[in-house]
């Protein structure tokens, strides 16, 4: 079996809750950036990858996103009745992505600079690795004020702590995910796991990224846009 991803997963089902009144009606990824829903702009890089499929998880407000995804051709997991968390979500989800890595990304921030799912898979080497991960330095990350999460070696291996940001892409192995007996969890378990085998990897984002991820956020997409 090839190890070559054929599949794309958005995740979109959060409830966007640092977004306040913007996602009391709305889902996030339908906030409006440079007068575009914020998943238009994620499938921008995904269409650009020609992938077989393209798979949206659901939970809050679905109804919106069934009625904007559907005439794209992308493929929807309904998770009901709780939400799953990125890992549970992919999981739920593989019956749709199928058994080969699969591309994720982040619909709420914007790239400025190479689309970052070509360059991950230009640098997808699945005999080495179960996850590369597209990170962001701390000072290209358009009005980012923590800290990051990753420091890259030498050889592309990240640890946790440093100043990189995960950026919200990646390319990813999904046969782990059956060893987790949660049924809602977050993928940084299965990154940990990975890490310990010496298995998790990143690249680092040549241009700029911001995180729509709160209202002041939109501003500053726009501004990164407007700069292009």
């Amino acid at each position: 079996m090839t190890q070559d991803p054929e599949a794309v997963m958005l995740f979109a089902a959060g409830f966007g809750t640092r977004m306040g009144a913007l996602t009391e009606n709305r889902p996030k990824p339908l906030i409006k950036v440079a007068g575009r829903p914020l998943i238009d702009h994620a499938l921008d890089l995904v269409n650009a990858l020609q992938p077989k499929r393209i798979v949206a998880n659901l939970h809050y407000l679905p109804d919106q996103l069934e009625a904007h995804l559907v005439p794209k051709g992308v493929l929807l997991s309904h998770e009901t009745p709780e939400i799953l968390e990125t890992g549970g979500g992919i999981r739920a989800a593989l019956p749709l992505l199928g058994s080969h890595p699969v591309y994720t990304l982040n619909p709420d921030a914007i790239w400025s600079g190479p689309n970052p799912l070509t360059m991950l898979r230009e640098a997808w080497n699945p005999d080495h690795m179960d996850a590369l991960l597209m990170c962001v330095p701390v000072d290209q990350a358009v009005g980012h004020t923590g800290k990051g999460d990753f420091t890259a070696e030498e050889n592309g291996r990240i640890v946790r702590g440093g100043s990189l940001i995960y950026g919200g892409a990646q390319i990813m192995k999904t046969e782990g995910l059956m060893d987790i007996p949660e049924k809602a969890f977050s993928l940084n378990v299965l990154w940990d796991r990975m890490q310990k085998q010496d298995r998790l990897f990143a690249l680092t984002y040549p241009g700029r990224w911001c995180d729509v991820g709160h209202p002041e956020g939109i501003t500053l997409a726009e501004g990164l846009i407007a700069d292009v």
